[in-house]
């Protein structure tokens, strides 16, 4: 005999078949209990109402702004850009290598590492310090 608490229990549950019979355990209300609303066909309440009373989300208070037209600038260090090969560094490069993700359209270099080699990069914003880093290694930066 197979041991089924290896395999897991719930692997093989079957699903609970209502409005089978009153022999089925789950026949006539089909388990729903006697009238009211939750008894109906498409019966029930949206979520997060309660009942009439003002909803968690009306009562408690708002605090700030959030603007919707806010950019989001992803930031990238020369430690994520010192195992990439190619030598011209640009926002396409970086979503292929996986530092960026699919979503992020705008990134800033920080100068957080170091960096031993002539490159070329093309980025939204740069610090100071990633910008002399790179024009001391013979590198050259472009802001777009």
């Amino acid at each position: 005999m197979v041991n089924l608490s290896e395999f897991g229990r719930h692997n093989n549950k079957k699903s609970k078949r209502l409005g089978r019979g009153s022999g089925s355990g789950h026949g006539q209300t089909s388990g729903k209990g006697n009238k009211g609303q939750n008894a109906r066909a498409g019966g029930g309440v949206r979520p997060g109402f309660e009942g009439g009373q003002m909803p968690y989300s009306r009562r408690v208070p708002k605090r700030g702004f959030n603007n919707p037209l806010r950019e989001q600038i992803a930031i990238v260090n020369f430690t994520a850009i010192e195992n990439i090969k190619s030598d011209d560094i640009n926002i396409d490069i970086l979503k292929e290598s996986g530092i960026l993700k699919k979503s992020e359209s705008k990134f800033k270099l920080l100068g957080s590492g170091e960096i031993n080699r002539k490159i070329k990069i093309v980025c939204n914003k740069i610090s100071k310090n990633a910008k002399e880093k790179i024009e001391k290694s013979g590198g050259t930066v472009r802001i777009i």
